[in-house]
């Protein structure tokens, strides 16, 4: 849904954690309960103690404020193993209880029945989680994924991606970290096993790179490994068996943020070796955000909450659909996990680095601010668009990632590729994300009651990509383009009349063939509980493409829940080259107070030729989209994981096969039937060049059903032979699923895949 109105400004933001209600007000409202009361002498011991209660409160508020350390038994504390010596901890220091304070609010109340009740500030704050730090997920950046090792990430660079952050607005837009990545260091440690900086990288030191960043207002990131080495090739040196000594230069520095990676780990326990780190740093005095980049292996999320501030949850993403799709469905599910100060991390940001369309990258940033990740750009800030930069700096999206109630959105449908994602806000309010992972525009809809929203009336919407607001009845629905996301924040407000009713555009994106007209369906339907009137639809194509309605195009007013259907003629010139074309729906209207709206729906329709009379193989024919989770999917090859073309011959079980397609999970390829093959055949597997690693599921979709499907297949598992019904099938979809256990080596093959026509 994309529409501009003349409606009044965003609503206010969300308060920050700073804003939460004071112990103070616990006391205000205690006097204001017994004001114009004639005290019993019982009431007033009462009373005070109530306030001597709400004293202690505000204390203990001050200790978490600072950071001093929660109280706790003594507990002895195993002996703990660093680099083959055996060290024995301290137990930690206790801060002294008010004993006095306490004990008189004991006597006090021991001498009636009454009990305190219960208030907000009975139940821990904010600050009391992760030690107090990054109560809201890190924004920031890391290099990585723009320079790698290469040469060019320098000092230089570094200061630079401060710089842009105050320039280009993303500091004011919440960004603070910036974050080095792995090669900043010499491979060997000095004589005294220090970490020594590359001098030609870093010719003024770590610490000069970390005083600039922070003389912007902004934080400073590194990086290393709960390793011997880091996971570059070159072998840097990690920080297993020096947690203390790297721990306290880096503190020395001026570090705000660690990455500690999990290569070369020896086979040592990760809880272990994540733990140690956790000591070292708290050991320096110096808080500084720990990120556990533990590749969600051991399932961190299940243990380290009070070891660290955030948590991978998956392998590395890269910057492609298929893999961004996979690692968002991985973290999806461990919304239990988050809350202020923990964080389940599913990776940094890929927006901006050319492998995904803008849509595509909406979703991505729209999925990980509801999935309240960290948001770590990962583009090279430096050759930026403008519209990477939009994306990145949405301030409402962001808002969504950022709000101190610190919930992770949680799944409420994903039936056929449409997900309903919704996240409690701080303010009441509900975040929303319509996520359609189809290769086709789907309508997706829920319903204020779903949502979690009380019954009202009618409610207000606000679109975070459009930055517009409208008011609908309960029922909220979009059609949302193919890999695309419409995010909104819906609230039960009183104010819904004010703004205009919220309209569902609708399309139907058939296959079209170069020369031959065709029919294509537009729909305009009110979703709100206040009257669309003089309503006006335009379909706009490409130049030189015929469109002619050929039934009405306006309406003097549409009721909640009418709709304004039109037929349109469309042709595209003979000639015109097989592939994906814009269109665009419009719909103009006013509210009954005199708001004018205007509602926009760009979709993409495709020039398509069916296959031909008889078998033939799919990877001669050309497919409609194929999205893979390691480089791209081949022809007749294995995945590569890298280029086009550097795959080798597909074999399995020791036999070779010259055609077929060769993926790596999550992958999905689409081709158009048209309507005229009867059956799928081919032979899958996971190819013999991953030895024992690896395992993936095979499924054949005809139009949106599971014609055929395999299980979970590993090298264990002999080749098969997979069949589907293909009749009256406009389209073929073949997917590679991971078989449950991360997508490394997952190199699938589908031997032999041909249609019969």
């Amino acid at each position: 849904m994309s529409t501009t109105t003349s409606t009044p400004s965003a609503p206010p933001a969300p308060s920050r954690p700073g804003s939460a209600k004071r112990p103070g007000g616990v006391r205000r409202a205690v006097l204001a309960s017994v004001g114009g009361q004639n005290l019993s002498l019982m009431g007033a011991l009462v009373l005070v103690a109530l306030l001597v209660a709400v004293v202690v409160q505000q204390c203990r508020n001050r200790e978490r404020a600072v950071g001093l350390p929660a109280r706790r038994s003594h507990v002895p504390v195993p002996f703990l193993h660093h680099g083959g010596r055996t060290v024995h901890t301290a137990p930690r220091s206790r801060a002294p209880r008010r004993r006095l304070a306490v004990g008189l609010a004991g006597v006090l109340l021991a001498g009636g029945s009454f009990t305190a009740p219960a208030s907000a500030a009975d139940a821990p704050t904010p600050a009391a989680v992760g030690g107090g730090l990054a109560l809201t997920p890190p924004m920031g950046f890391n290099n990585w994924n723009s320079t790698h090792c290469r040469a060019e990430f320098n000092e230089a660079m570094v200061k630079g991606i401060a710089d842009l952050f105050v320039e280009k607005g993303l500091k004011a837009a919440g960004y603070q970290y910036v974050n080095l990545d792995d090669c900043w260091a010499l491979p060997d440690r000095d004589a005294d096993g220090k970490l020594v900086p590359d001098p030609v990288r870093f010719p003024n030191g770590i610490k000069a790179v970390a005083d600039y960043v922070h003389s912007k207002g902004l934080k400073f990131g590194i990086y290393t490994s709960a390793g011997t080495h880091t996971c570059d090739g070159l072998g840097f040196p990690g920080a297993l068996g020096h947690e203390y000594s790297d721990a306290r230069q880096f503190a020395d520095w001026g570090v705000d943020y660690l990455k500690y990676d999990n290569c070369n780990n020896e086979g040592i326990d990760a809880k272990k070796r994540y733990t140690d780190m956790r000591d070292a740093l708290k050991a320096t005095g110096r808080p500084i955000v720990y990120s556990i980049c533990e590749w969600g292996v051991n399932r961190p999320w299940e243990w380290a909450s009070d070891v660290g501030q955030l948590w991978r949850t998956t392998y590395d993403i890269n910057d492609s659909w298929g893999s961004m799709l996979s690692i968002a469905k991985q973290n999806l599910p461990l919304d239990a996990y988050a809350k202020p100060g923990n964080w389940n991390d599913p990776d940094m940001l890929e927006v901006g680095n050319g492998g995904m369309t803008d849509t595509e990258y909406r979703s991505h940033f729209s999925l990980w601010s509801i999935m309240a990740a960290p948001l770590i750009i990962g583009a090279d800030l430096r050759t930026a668009d403008q519209a990477t930069l939009d994306i990145l700096g949405n301030r409402e999206v962001i808002a969504v990632d950022q709000d101190p109630l610190g919930k992770q959105g949680k799944v409420i449908s994903s039936e056929g590729g449409r997900w309903v994602i919704v996240k409690p806000m701080a303010d009441g309010s509900r975040a929303i994300a319509l996520f359609n992972e189809s290769d086709r525009p789907q309508r997706i809809a829920t319903t204020a009651k779903a949502a979690g929203l009380p019954g009202a009336r009618a409610y207000t919407v606000r679109d975070l990509w459009q930055h517009a607001t409208y008011n609908v009845a309960d029922t909220f629905s979009a059609t949302v383009p193919a890999h695309g996301t419409v995010l909104v924040r819906l609230s039960a407000d009183a104010g819904w009349a004010s703004y205009p009713p919220a309209v569902e555009l609708g399309q139907s994106a058939p296959f079209l063939t170069a020369g031959t007209e065709s029919t294509v369906t537009t729909t305009v339907t009110d979703l709100g509980r206040t009257a669309a009137r003089n309503v006006a639809v335009r379909l706009s194509a490409p130049g030189g493409w015929s469109v002619e309605p050929v039934s009405g195009t306006t309406a003097k007013s549409l009721q909640t829940g009418d709709r304004l259907s039109t037929d349109w003629r469309v042709r595209p010139p003979a000639g015109t080259p097989i592939g994906s074309y814009d269109t665009t729906l419009t719909a103009t209207y006013t509210s009954p107070n005199g708001v004018q709206a205007t509602s926009m729906l760009p979709l993409r329709v495709t020039v398509a030729v069916p296959p031909p009379a008889g078998t033939s193989y799919l990877s001669d024919a050309r497919w409609l989209s194929a999205e893979n989770g390691w480089g791209p999917v081949e022809k007749d090859t294995s995945v590569g994981e890298a280029a086009a073309g550097d795959g080798r011959p597909l074999a399995m079980g020791g036999v070779v096969h010259a055609k077929g397609l060769g993926a790596h999970a999550y992958s999905a390829v689409e081709y158009y039937l048209g309507g005229r093959c009867t059956s799928f055949s081919a032979q899958v597997g996971l190819d013999d060049e991953t030895g024992t690693d690896g395992s993936v599921g095979f499924e054949v979709w005809a139009d949106g059903r599971k014609a055929a499907s395999t299980g979970v297949l590993t090298h264990a598992t002999s080749p098969q032979s997979l069949t589907a019904d293909l009749s009256g099938a406009e389209t073929v979809r073949l997917v590679v699923t991971d078989g449950g256990d991360g997508v490394s080596y997952d190199h699938a093959d589908w031997a032999d895949a041909a249609v019969t026509c």
